[in-house]
């Protein structure tokens, strides 16, 4: 159903994607994990079409995605919607209003222009907000919610596109841990209970293991590990973070305790100097 083959994105001599390929034959949450420079942001805007591959192919229900234009593009992104680390809501707009900008790309120019809505896609929008716990934040500026808050509020906002495939760009590296797992509860709900694809880009391996199907390790803009998350040791994980035998895996961790304990071995570590 979903396939990407050596897909590759160059800047000038530097490469950021090189030949990365993977199937998915059924809808999976997928978690790509890598260091900052991976390469794992510039893979989702290419599988989006918000960056053009520069070579290799995106297949998806018999469609080739990297050669559509105009309003085939327009189409895809509807159904490939993207949720990105810093939200992208209108801060001062209402969070309904936020989560209707979900329908843009099926409106007209002049309904957008006067922001009118019809009363089903509203109740629709409550409707979503609703099932991701935030329905009573409907009416309040999106500038006015928490981090956590306005993650879900994006999450709505793409489940309004009603996509077949959900992109998320780290969508929890700015949430403290709490929220963090609200929010990745949520993703894998959307997963499990619509049966959308979820390809999600993480830092965190606890949250790759907890929460996919699959995980694709990056470095360098390469593909270096692609298994279950059974199968993402610790040995695996240094390979993918280029991290020698210090590496603890509690400095990539969102979970409460383990951030105590990294916090006490770097003071530790300070006392020692």
């Amino acid at each position: 159903m979903f396939s990407v083959t050596d897909l590759t994105k160059t800047f000038g001599s530097k490469t950021a994607v090189d030949k990365v390929s993977f199937e998915l034959t059924e809808p999976r949450m997928i978690g790509v994990i890598g260091a900052s420079g991976a390469g794992k942001s510039t893979l989702l805007r290419m599988v989006n079409r918000l960056a053009d591959a520069t070579s290799g192919s995106i297949h998806f229900d018999g469609r080739e995605i990297t050669t559509l234009r105009g309003a085939a593009k327009r189409a895809w992104q509807s159904d490939c919607a993207m949720i990105f680390q810093q939200f992208n809501l209108v801060p001062r707009m209402d969070v309904v209003s936020n989560v209707l900008h979900g329908t843009l790309n099926t409106r007209s120019t002049l309904a957008t222009m006067f922001n009118l809505y019809p009363d089903e896609d509203i109740h629709r929008a409550i409707d979503i907000l609703d099932r991701l716990g935030i329905a009573e934040q409907a009416p309040k500026r999106a500038e006015a919610l928490s981090g956590g808050q306005q993650q879900r509020v994006a999450i709505a906002r793409a489940l309004m596109q009603d996509p077949k495939i959900i992109l998320a760009d780290e969508p929890i590296a700015s949430l403290d841990p709490m929220n963090a797992q609200i929010v990745m509860d949520a993703l894998r709900r959307i997963h499990e209970e619509d049966g959308r694809f979820v390809i999600a880009n993480l830092h965190t391996l606890d949250t790759a293991r907890r929460y996919c199907d699959r995980v694709i390790g990056m470095r360098d803009g390469r593909v270096v590990f692609d298994g279950t998350p059974e199968q993402l040791t610790t040995g695996v994980a240094r390979d993918i973070y280029g991290a020698g035998a210090d590496f603890s895996e509690d400095a990539t961790s969102t979970d409460i305790d383990a951030i105590g304990r990294n916090q006490a071995a770097r003071q530790r570590a300070k006392a020692i100097v």
